[in-house]
């Protein structure tokens, strides 16, 4: 009895991308008709245990123009639409989806995203009309009571570790340790 690897989907209005997880897969075998039967098979691990896909896609699909890349860990197929449309799914049949096959967030991409163009394959942003000082982060301020280290244990490590000197009050913005005057450990008390 064959077993079923784990498969991923994505789509855009011209492709489909089908991830096949199959760590050191041998003697694969992908077959992808026009009327969109995707059929894979495969052996892998030590006892070479069988696995196998067999679904029937949401379409007709391009046979000449879809590509296989057979790699050491997942075999990628990307699968040419025969037309340009979005897919209500990935499999003809309706209802829920077989344990096996999941969504490709990675490469997942919604209709209304592919065709918005400030939004391109890159995901270039524009952050030059923002005011970043009116966030109130700079500085350390709004950390209210949590900059105030007001922690009785904090602070008689603090008085320790500056030996008597002044504090310059950001001790607790850093997180560095106060050493001694020539910048080095603190000194050890007996």
């Amino acid at each position: 009895m064959s077993r079923h690897p784990d498969v991923k989907w994505a789509q855009r209005s011209d492709k489909l991308y089908i991830t096949i997880e199959l760590p050191d897969a041998q003697d694969v075998k992908l077959k992808l008709e026009p009327e969109g039967k995707f059929y894979f098979s495969a052996t892998a691990g030590a006892a070479k245990a069988p696995y196998e896909v067999d679904f029937d896609l949401y379409d007709k699909v391009n046979v000449e123009e879809s590509k296989a890349s057979i790699g050491s860990r997942n075999i990628c197929y990307l699968v040419k639409k025969a037309e340009e449309k979005w897919w209500d799914r990935l499999l003809k049949q309706g209802g829920k989806p077989p344990v096996f096959l999941k969504v490709d967030w990675d490469k997942w991409v919604d209709e209304d995203e592919e065709q918005d163009n400030s939004i391109g394959a890159d995901n270039n942003m524009d952050f030059s009309g923002l005011d970043f000082s009116k966030l109130g982060m700079g500085g350390g301020e709004g950390l209210g009571d949590f900059a105030a280290g007001d922690d009785e244990d904090e602070e008689s490590d603090k008085e320790e570790a500056t030996s008597g000197k002044e504090s310059s009050g950001n001790e607790h913005l850093t997180g560095a340790t106060v050493g001694n005057e020539q910048g080095g450990e603190p000194e050890a008390k007996a």
